[in-house]
């Protein structure tokens, strides 16, 4: 028997009653009994058709209730309840399944791979079949926005056609390389020309690799996973302070982003402390800067093999270092440093028959709150190290704050788009993000005209602005275009979703100037990383 036919049917109605239980009358309310009622029709019928997903997700909310309670539901208590079948509704009109187990996730520390090309077909081709890889694809078809783009996002692999309209690949390669900071960042040239001078040249104006259209896929795919990984070797090779053979400070400028996206994702706190040497210029003075370097180098090698797997220490500067414990708190940080203190203090060193031993202090900072910077974090370690000296040295301290205030800096959020599934997803998504200093102000607008005659589009803060490509009244494109064309055009990033075969809206967006897009439909996870890498680059 197919039994297709009532499960949409069975979809129809649960979708019907979502849409009028959301859109309450600010002074109406739902009762708990009217709620028990529906999911529990939902649970039977939903067992009968073998939707077993479903059943589970009904089961668990009519655990939450309680029939015979008088309580009442308002439209945006409902609505957070509810928001499981809010879920499972979206992915059964979209995928004709609810459960999609390869669904893919991209997270935050996923590559991120820019590719500028005026080839549209082909960019939503490469970008389809990169991000199956676990990558990010920013996409680009105008060299000018591209060039700013590379700047702001830092990609980890360059994909550049050679044959662009008024500004060829190779001037785009020369720009980047003017002002890129002595980064490492390989890059792919492509060409419908695939003479042997065009790839000489290629080679000689900085290219690490070349394609000839039309590309081969597979080849192409494994030459960027390859690149990638070259890229990551680099990187740690020349992160590594040369005398002690630890990460250095670089290295740790880019690595917290890591620790911080760990601690919002599992809520565990992670603790910074900043160990200083004790004395170490009367060291240098008293028995020579070899002496020194030797401590230095036995120091290092002493914290490395002592900490855990997952701890990380790298060289700050000087006699300073710094170990990172991840998912670790203020007291079990202290507890550790106080055994390691302990623990090199027994270590004798011989200079001329003189006997001596080295202690080093340290202080300590938990991060509980990603409101907090790494650069305040800092301050406050440094601070618990300077009570460590004055308390006598040879010990570690903890001046951990018990509230914190620090100002997050604004960003406007407007989700616009004329579905309400949509708008609810999208609304769940933006709640769940804990960003590191940025306090997100989230409005929801069902239309282009509501959201450009909002106070909210006005406001001159940085906006991140989610967008459907079509809608009544005014589809994606022209809300796209007069934002773009507004004053406050470069406080803007706009993040479209479209169609999956909506070839000439994706290049009309992105000559526009779209910093992304997404086509429908969408996965909640993928979606949820990919704005958090956006709002993650704004200042």
């Amino acid at each position: 028997m197919d039994l297709n036919k009532y499960k949409n049917h069975l979809f129809k109605n649960i979708k019907n009653k979502l849409t009028e239980w959301i859109f309450l009358k600010e002074e109406t309310t739902i009762s708990t009994e009217e709620v028990y009622r529906f999911l529990h029709s939902i649970k039977g019928t939903s067992g009968t058709l073998q939707l077993h997903d479903l059943m589970q997700i009904s089961e668990k909310l009519l655990n939450h209730l309680n029939p015979e309670s008088k309580a009442t539901w308002g439209e945006i208590e409902l609505k957070k309840f509810l928001f499981p079948l809010i879920e499972v509704t979206y992915k059964h009109e979209n995928f004709d399944e609810i459960v999609i187990p390869d669904e893919p996730v991209i997270y935050t520390s996923a590559p991120i791979i820019q590719i500028i090309d005026d080839d549209v077909s082909l960019l939503m081709l490469l970008k389809d079949v990169l991000e199956a890889k676990n990558c990010m694809v920013m996409t680009y078809t105008n060299p000018e926005i591209a060039v700013k783009k590379y700047f702001e996002m830092k990609p980890d692999c360059l994909i550049l056609d050679i044959e662009l309209p008024k500004k060829d690949g190779f001037h785009i390669l020369q720009e980047i390389q003017e002002h890129n900071e002595k980064r490492f960042i390989p890059t792919i040239m492509i060409s419908i020309k695939n003479t042997k001078q065009v790839r000489i040249d290629a080679y000689k104006k900085g290219a690490d690799d070349f394609f000839p259209k039309p590309i081969d896929m597979e080849e192409l795919v494994a030459k960027v996973e390859r690149h990638l990984q070259r890229k990551k070797i680099f990187d740690e090779s020349v992160l590594i302070d040369e005398l002690t053979q630890v990460y250095n400070r670089k290295y740790l400028a880019d690595s917290l982003p890591r620790f911080y996206q760990d601690f919002r994702r599992t809520k565990q706190a992670f603790s910074i402390s900043i160990l200083d040497i004790d004395f170490f210029k009367k060291i240098n003075d008293s028995y020579g800067h070899l002496m020194g370097d030797r401590i230095l180098k036995d120091f290092a090698q002493y914290l490395k093999q002592n900490i855990r797997g997952l701890d990380m220490v790298y060289r700050y500067g000087g006699e300073e270092f710094v170990i990172i414990f991840p998912k670790t708190t203020s007291e079990e940080a202290k507890k550790r440093l106080s055994e390691l203190i302990q623990g090199f203090s027994q270590i004798e060193y011989t200079h001329k028959e003189e006997t001596f031993s080295v202690t080093f202090s340290a202080g300590v900072f938990t991060v509980q709150n990603d409101s907090i910077t790494w650069e305040e974090a800092f301050k406050e370690a440094d601070n618990s190290l300077y009570e460590a000296k004055r308390l006598g040295r040879a010990r570690v301290e903890c001046l951990q704050k018990t509230s914190q205030s620090y100002q997050k800096n604004i960003v406007n959020i407007s989700v616009i788009d004329d579905d309400f599934i949509i708008r609810t997803l999208l609304a769940q998504i933006l709640d769940s993000l804990n960003m590191k200093h940025l306090q997100l102000n989230i409005k929801i607008f069902e239309d282009g005209p509501s959201f450009l005659q909002s106070d909210h589009a006005k406001e001159e803060v940085n906006h991140f602005v989610i967008l459907d490509g079509v809608m009544p009244i005014m589809d994606g494109l022209e809300v796209l275009e007069k934002i773009k064309k507004g004053k406050n055009a470069h406080l803007y990033k706009v993040l479209m979703l479209t169609g999956r075969k909506s070839k000439h809206e994706i290049e009309q967006a992105l000559k526009l100037g779209v910093d992304d897009y997404v086509t429908k439909p969408f996965y909640v996870r993928e979606l949820h990383s990919r704005m958090e890498t956006i709002l993650n680059k704004l200042k």
